[in-house]
């Protein structure tokens, strides 16, 4: 289908965002709480407002550091702002987006889907003699407080953390030829750990934990071969890791799209190479594969974030001729759109928070965007329906793409700095003004970009029973 303009935006021909259809059509787009380590005094910080619509936003205290390569980790511990990066370029193969963070290495930040606990590799000591632990935070209380859980040795870098819903934290670490798995916890002065058992690594193969399970009490890990994928449950069994799933292909990404835990969304390339596909992967069958995303035959169509309360997905695709970031509605009929405002010159613009609770309105949903440019990083929030992208201030030692929001629009961002060991700031989401009111509209008029006429609400099309369905009007094909 031919694509269109709609106020600003670009839309792409796809198939439906469903777990079932394959049709063509179009898309639119132990321990709960642990008191001994808390630290008094420590200070609750509200995360500072900046006008919406700023070009760039000022950060609160020292900029970014300028010594930290690109997809390099500067950790709190070492004094720096304990920033993050997406393993990969934003969109790119290797992106993991995810709702409440990056399962990733060290100085990423994983926050538990219910937002009750997070988890960090962190290091202490000076810079050529730092030593690498995993640190959980605490976050579902009235002050925030960290937790170390050192071990008998520093971890590896290249580990991973993953926290649950009970307080335990799992661990990845690569042993030679096998991936360990364990489960940390506290236990009064030390630090508590279950084994779970290990993965061996066929032909060198990649293996990486999947964002946290909807559920709480899971946690998946994703093993990329030669010619297929496969899904593990490495905690959360009764009988240590477990095979799951094999996805014919090479998969990355991943999101769930249901609060069960069972529908899993991945980026898939065919063997032999082709486009990246989304596709949906049903944990609770079997491990059963379904297309999920096609906006056209040639084009790279990735799932970066799902919520699956309202439907809302963003994705990221090279169908409007280079990579956009686009959004749809899980199930819809309508096209992906690619927002305008979601592209600003000079800047990379990478989801990482989707508001939850928002049933039967993807578009009043806030989305929380991690902002990169040649200053740093900062945050932008937008929604659908409001047709602009806000740019906020952070506080200093973001860190940066965490975050979650509320169920009522307060987007909590967590931070580290040398006053400040663990702090979340709480930023209430912006308030979009009403279409032909406020100074972006009349700017809008100014430049020539105001719709051409008044929104109207789309039409409901009501699925009707094939046998129900009315003949008048039909036509037989030529």
């Amino acid at each position: 289908m031919t694509a269109c303009a709609i106020e600003g935006e670009t839309t792409g021909a796809a198939t439906t965002v469903s777990l079932t259809s394959e049709e063509a059509g179009e898309v639119e787009e132990p321990e709960r709480r642990e008191k001994a380590e808390a630290s008094a005094g420590r200070e609750k910080a509200g995360g500072p407002q900046g006008p919406a619509g700023a070009e760039r936003p000022e950060r609160v205290g020292a900029p970014a550091r300028a010594d930290v390569p690109a997809g390099v980790a500067a950790p709190a511990g070492d004094g720096g702002p304990g920033e993050t990066t997406e393993p990969g370029a934003p969109g790119g193969p290797n992106a993991l987006g995810t709702a409440g963070g990056i399962a990733g290495r060290a100085g990423t930040f994983t926050i538990a889907v219910d937002g009750s606990y997070a988890a960090r590799l962190t290091r202490t000591g000076a810079a050529g003699a730092a030593s690498w632990f995993p640190e959980r935070w605490t976050l579902d209380g009235y002050e925030p407080y960290a937790v170390p859980l050192p071990l008998g040795q520093p971890e590896e870098p290249d580990s991973e953390v993953l926290p649950l819903s009970d307080g335990r934290v799992l661990i990845r670490r690569r042993v030679a030829d096998r991936h360990t798995f364990s489960l940390l916890y506290p236990t009064g002065p030390g630090t508590g750990e279950l084994p779970l058992g290990a993965i061996e690594c066929a032909n060198d193969a990649s293996l990486t934990l999947l964002p946290p399970s909807p559920d709480g009490a899971h946690a998946y890990a994703l093993s990329v071969g030669e010619q297929s994928t496969t899904v593990w449950l490495v905690a959360g069994g009764g009988f240590g890791p477990e095979r799951v799933a094999d996805v014919p292909g090479r998969c990355s990404g991943g999101a769930w799209l249901d609060r069960t835990g069972h529908m899993l969304a991945l980026d898939r390339e065919p063997v032999g190479g082709g486009p990246v596909k989304a596709v949906a992967v049903d944990l609770g069958r079997g491990g059963e594969v379904t297309p999920l995303l096609q906006i056209a035959p040639d084009s790279n169509d990735r799932l970066l974030l799902a919520e699956p309360d309202s439907g809302l997905l963003l994705i990221r695709s090279d169908a409007p001729g280079h990579d956009r970031l686009g959004w749809g509605v899980l199930g819809s009929s309508l096209p992906v759109r690619f927002p305008e405002c979601l592209r600003p010159a000079d800047v990379a613009v990478t989801p990482f928070a989707v508001q939850p609770g928002q049933v039967l309105m993807p578009e009043s949903c806030a989305v929380a965007l991690r902002i990169d440019g040649a200053a740093g990083s900062w945050v932008g929030v937008w929604r659908p329906a409001g047709r602009r992208l806000h740019q906020l201030p952070v506080p200093e030692g973001w860190l940066a793409g965490s975050g979650l929001w509320t169920r009522d629009g307060v987007l909590k961002l967590p931070y580290a700095n040398g006053d400040v060991p663990c702090g979340v700031a709480l930023m209430a989401a912006p308030v979009d003004e009403e279409p032909g009111d406020g100074p972006a509209w009349a700017v809008a008029a100014e430049s020539g970009m105001q719709p051409s006429a008044a929104a109207t609400p789309p039409a409901v099309c009501k699925p009707v029973p094939l046998g129900q369905a009315p003949l008048v009007g039909r036509t037989a094909p030529v």
